[in-house]
């Protein structure tokens, strides 16, 4: 009796102990273990395989369920996806034992989390909650406020868990607390410097989020595949299972696919016009030059028994291919950063939500770097460089009063007036 009462009273916190293991996966040698071990020669790829493809068949259905249901809804599941990950890279240095001596010291991080995301959100979709709510009287005068006072309210937000953070520092857990409180931030930065872009893609167009996302999945599996069946030469150390074979075969597949994915997608208005606000009806809009059609004729360039004489393009396609070159070629350094991070943790993954996967962070490691060049491309080289009207009417409904407004139309009415008398 005395031996099992002793078991029971230890096996709580040795049950904490393994649990952490099982969902972090320790390895100590994990460089020894896996090093010159291709996935080509693994006796159970077959079965990792399954694994990989019934997880990534769910992920695909929620991915779709998203994109049908619009903006709105992928938005969400970018902030869900947010959360997820910020959980795993919380839990990735937490100590049980050092915890336990700070109740409530967890609850900061997710303070500083939503307070970050009230921030980030709040500058990228004020505009158009504002352009949502203009019809109602007080629900305008209140989002009007809420937007005037947005930077405020964050930072009151900040500095109180600053507060809380100083308040709760204990003897003797210093160094624990500062290093907690450092890899916050530091998730944080990662987080949603990087993931603000995804949601800015989004509302410029389903299509500039969809396609670089598709692409850096069509990457990933085709790497994997042409890494199972063909992988022979290791291509770097910091990922032992990546090869030659498989990186070469994915950068030609996910270049063929961004030429024909976006002559498919740039078909459908729900994919190509921007949304303006925060409803969910459907879209309609002046697709714009790069989602017209042009036909190029072929017959200086085929034989005479060649059946297709013309081919008609989407100009958009052309950018399609810098993105597809970028996915295939630059995104990967994002694993590849990640691999290193991991082993320098001694960690196989993030976690373990996603069977055959890992966590969600070992899914969204090369999303992150392809969001924001996605973002910096389409700013740069495909939105007109010129001021619209619609960004000067937005900038005045923002940051005027109603008496500034009708001044403003007083003297515009004038000069236009005397412009046409003259």
């Amino acid at each position: 009796m005395q031996k099992d009462g002793n078991t029971g009273n230890s096996s709580t916190p040795t049950g904490r102990v393994r649990h952490r293991r099982r969902s972090t996966e320790v390895l100590p040698d994990i460089s020894k273990a896996n090093g010159g071990h291709l996935l080509v020669d693994d006796r159970n790829k077959y079965r990792s395989m399954w694994i990989r493809a019934y997880s990534s068949i769910w992920m695909i259905g929620g991915f779709v369920f998203a994109i049908y249901m619009g903006h709105l809804y992928i938005t969400a599941m970018v902030v869900v996806i947010q959360i997820f990950m910020a959980k795993e890279l919380f839990n990735l240095l937490r100590k049980t034992h050092e915890d336990s001596h700070l109740p409530g010291f967890r609850l900061l991080n997710w303070h500083f989390f939503f307070t970050a995301m009230l921030f980030v959100y709040g500058r990228i979709l004020s505009q158009r909650l504002f352009n949502t709510v203009t019809s109602d009287k007080v629900l305008y005068k209140l989002v009007n406020s809420l937007i005037k006072y947005h930077m405020v309210i964050c930072y009151s937000l900040y500095i109180s868990g600053f507060m809380w953070f100083i308040l709760s520092l204990k003897k003797k857990m210093y160094k624990y607390q500062f290093g907690q409180y450092a890899w916050t931030h530091m998730i944080l930065i990662v987080v949603f410097t990087q993931s603000s872009f995804t949601v800015a893609n989004i509302f410029e167009g389903i299509f500039w989020f969809l396609l670089p996302a598709t692409l850096i999945a069509i990457n990933d599996i085709a790497a994997y595949f042409f890494g199972f069946f063909f992988g022979r030469t290791p291509l770097i150390k910091l990922s032992p299972k990546k090869t030659w074979e498989g990186f070469i075969g994915a950068s030609v597949t996910t270049i063929i696919s961004a030429f024909v994915l976006a002559n498919i997608m740039g078909r459908f208005q729900w994919l190509t016009c921007p949304r303006k606000d925060l409803s969910t009806g459907w879209l309609h809009c002046d697709p714009g030059p790069l989602f017209k059609r042009e036909t190029f004729s072929l017959t200086e360039w085929v034989p005479q028994w060649f059946p297709w004489k013309e081919v008609s393009i989407l100009p958009v396609q052309w950018h399609a291919l810098c993105l597809g070159l970028f996915a295939s070629i630059i995104a990967p350094f994002g694993g590849f950063f990640a691999s290193g991070f991991k082993r320098a943790f001694k960690i196989k993954d993030f976690g373990d939500s996603i069977p055959g996967h890992g966590g969600i962070t070992d899914r969204m490691d090369c999303q992150m770097v392809m969001a924001v060049f996605a973002y910096i491309y389409h700013q740069s080289f495909v939105v007109p460089q010129s001021v619209s009207v619609e960004m000067i009417l937005d900038q005045i409904l923002m940051n005027l009063t109603l008496e500034e407004q009708q001044a403003i139309y007083t003297k515009l009415g004038q000069i236009l007036k005397d412009r046409l008398m003259g």
